[in-house]
């Protein structure tokens, strides 16, 4: 037997307090009684009082009380087992960490709102396997796909534009790392299989489109999510000790640079890869529309097992102690007999 509520359980010492004020009570009455009228007068003058029915009573209303909080503890008794169903999909989030990511275009940086709606989203999955890829010039497995959404979030927190070699962007290599991930995982029968490519749109690699038809190949649903603005915004260099801002990110000829939301190739990403073009150019804008998305695309089994668990008692020993309860009120206090009568009344 294990408890849902097991601290209820201490107010059952409540109940031999309250008895005992009872009998305490009803002592001291006896007493005062004793001092004002003699027991034999006494006896007369209450005709028909049932001194054991009174006991009762006091009995079975403190024994319904009893069963209510041993039933608001909630004992859950043996055990009912029933059949679980897990379901999930495989979703890859690709993340972009060039250096272009660090402009405050979007608040607080176009990486932290990213980091954020990420963040949402894993918070949103259910039974859903999960993993991290990031990528500049080269693409780096953050994190494997899992279920540990704890070890996903950690590693999602330290992710940074200054962790990978090269300030470029190069879909191409994202795209391969991709496929390289897809085929270490073990398939799920019916599961889709789904990567969310976030990035500003700038792309400064070879050409992409021979490893996003592979990966596409393989049943792999392509979406993308842009985030910027069509103004853009500058880039802001940090000291790498003090972690502060020094400035901003300057050409070759002096002049600040002003990155701007590019979505033509993540459109072009999201057409061929069967998915679709999401954007977020706002600090109030999110990830919702990619979420309903998600919610339509197919979940296949991953676990089915049969699920013990001990059933809730609660609702026997609240029927028993409402029973006894109202069986307290209904016994009286007094019992009319041929005897009761007292000489010289009119009933005699």
């Amino acid at each position: 037997m294990i408890w849902h509520n097991i601290s209820s359980l201490w107010l059952l010492l409540l109940i031999p307090l309250v008895a005992g004020l009872l009998w305490w009570y009803r002592h001291r009455q006896e007493k005062r009684l004793d001092r004002v009228f003699d027991r034999r007068l006494l006896s007369r003058l209450r005709v028909g009082f049932w001194a054991r029915g009174i006991r009762l009573k006091v009995i079975l209303i403190l024994t319904a009380f009893s069963f209510f909080i041993v039933g608001l503890a909630g004992p859950r008794i043996g055990t009912e087992v029933r059949d679980v169903e897990r379901r999930g999909l495989d979703l890859l989030v690709v993340l972009d960490l060039s250096r272009s990511m660090n402009a405050e275009d979007i608040r607080p940086t176009r990486l932290e709102k990213a980091k954020f709606e990420i963040q949402r989203l894993i918070e949103h999955s259910r039974g859903d396997r999960i993993g991290l890829l990031v990528f500049t010039g080269e693409a780096f497995v953050q994190s494997p796909v899992t279920q540990d959404y704890s070890a996903l979030r950690m590693f999602l927190d330290i992710a940074e534009t200054r962790q990978l070699p090269g300030s470029t962007t190069n879909f191409r290599a994202a795209f391969e790392k991709a496929k390289e991930t897809y085929d270490r995982l073990e398939p799920r029968p019916e599961a889709a299989r789904v990567m969310l490519m976030i990035s500003d749109g700038e792309n400064h690699g070879p050409s992409y489109n021979s490893a996003l038809d592979e990966l596409t190949s393989d049943g792999v649903h392509v979406f993308t999510l842009g985030i910027g603005t069509g103004g853009g915004g500058r880039i802001p260099v940090y000291d790498p000790e003090a972690n502060h801002r020094i400035g901003y990110h300057r050409n070759a000829e002096g002049r600040e640079v002003v990155t701007r939301l590019e979505p033509e190739a993540l459109q072009d990403i999201a057409r061929r890869g069967n998915g679709n073009y999401f954007e977020i150019n706002s600090g109030t804008a999110g990830i919702d529309p990619f979420l309903s998305r998600l919610d339509e695309l197919q979940r296949g089994e991953y676990a089915a097992e049969e699920y013990a668990d001990y059933k809730n008692r609660y609702q026997l020993l609240l029927l028993i102690g409402l029973g006894l309860f109202i069986a307290g009120l209904l016994i009286p206090e007094a019992m009319r007999t041929g005897s009761d009568v007292i000489p010289g009344s009119p009933d005699q």
